[in-house]
């Protein structure tokens, strides 16, 4: 197929309507075989249980064009473990791994002409999304659900190239001990949209979310991992419960530790040592590592030394080498790169 006219280089970080969506139902115990279609749009009975109960969960991934023309996505059988583990915590029913994958292939095949070629900087976005479709009125979970897959044509998250961000010490919580911040349930994020649109008023990129239990240890943002950098080139990783596995944050510290010979640490990060850190930066699916300059905690500023107006040294080797082996610039571990065609 022809790639659809598009300017890719001036698209931005939002939704296009592609040809065809993934659909299938559950119901009376089992998944159905599942279909594309061309049809955007759902009709739910008012009722519904995700209408009430916010029960529903979500993944993000990206499909994008290699140097040598094949178009892959990267590690899609975690994004699937993933939402196996979201649904298990909100008490629904678990899409098959292999299904998972299954859909993203065919979902992506289907609209591989609005994959954006390679060099253009944008790549096609993936989000697979599940959510009760029956009417429950009862505090319980709905006994009927719909898992989905669209795509989108999307810009670089940072056209420009990523410019160093501000953050905040924020005063609300993400996530509650023992809740569900380690899945990427829905009720997670609009849980956060007070919080970031609070902090955009005040002129802030973003918020860092210390643990609710004590609001002593760095745990992430709204949508993205925190990634550290020792003076002496140490990357650490917070850990927690009521973090979200990043599958980007996952890879970063692989590739630091078996591409970069960097040491690698990933756990429990008091606020209290942030301040001697080299390097900031935060990391997701949308812009693999955004860089931080700044983290402002109640008028208490800090900044790091290599990051103010680039990325800094250590952070650019990771994303470089990352997004070399999403792009087929060098060699990526087995499994990683799954080629749609």
């Amino acid at each position: 197929m022809a790639k659809k006219e598009i300017d890719w280089s001036n698209i931005g970080f939002g939704y296009i309507k592609t040809d065809y969506r993934y659909v299938s139902n559950f119901k009376d115990g089992s998944w159905d075989e599942g279909t594309l279609t061309t049809d955007d749009m759902i009709t739910l009975n008012e009722c519904a249980c995700v209408f009430q109960y916010a029960q529903t969960c979500f993944e993000g991934l990206k499909a994008y064009t290699t140097e040598d023309g094949h178009i892959v996505t990267f590690r899609p059988d975690l994004n699937a473990e993933r939402m196996m583990n979201s649904a298990a915590r909100l008490e629904m029913p678990q899409f098959p791994k292999e299904r998972f994958i299954d859909a993203i292939t065919k979902l992506v095949a289907a609209n591989a002409d609005f994959v954006p070629p390679y060099g253009s900087g944008a790549t096609l976005y993936i989000r697979p999304y599940m959510f009760g479709t029956n009417p429950v009125i009862g505090v319980k979970p709905a006994s009927e659900y719909q898992f989905r897959a669209f795509c989108t044509p999307v810009g670089p998250y940072f056209k420009g190239g990523a410019k160093p961000i501000t953050i905040r010490v924020t005063d609300f919580d993400r996530a509650a001990p023992h809740g569900t911040g380690h899945v990427k349930a829905g009720l997670n994020y609009a849980m956060s949209l007070h919080a970031i649109v609070d902090a955009h008023k005040q002129g802030y990129d973003e918020n860092m979310y210390l643990d609710a239990a004590t609001r002593t240890y760095v745990e992430e943002t709204g949508g993205a991992n925190f990634i550290f950098v020792t003076k002496d080139g140490t990357v650490v990783t917070p850990k927690s419960d009521s973090i979200l596995p990043s599958i980007t944050r996952r890879s970063i510290l692989y590739v630091a530790e078996h591409y970069l010979g960097l040491k690698t640490e990933e756990r429990p990060v008091p606020f209290t040592e942030v301040k001697d850190f080299a390097e900031c930066g935060l990391c997701g699916t949308a812009a693999v590592i955004s860089p931080v300059g700044r983290i402002v905690d109640h008028g208490n500023e800090i900044c790091f030394p290599s990051g103010m107006e680039k990325m800094g040294p250590v952070i650019q080797k990771l994303y470089d080498t990352l997004t070399g082996i999403q792009m087929g610039h060098i060699e990526a571990p087995e499994g990683w790169i799954h080629v749609i065609k």
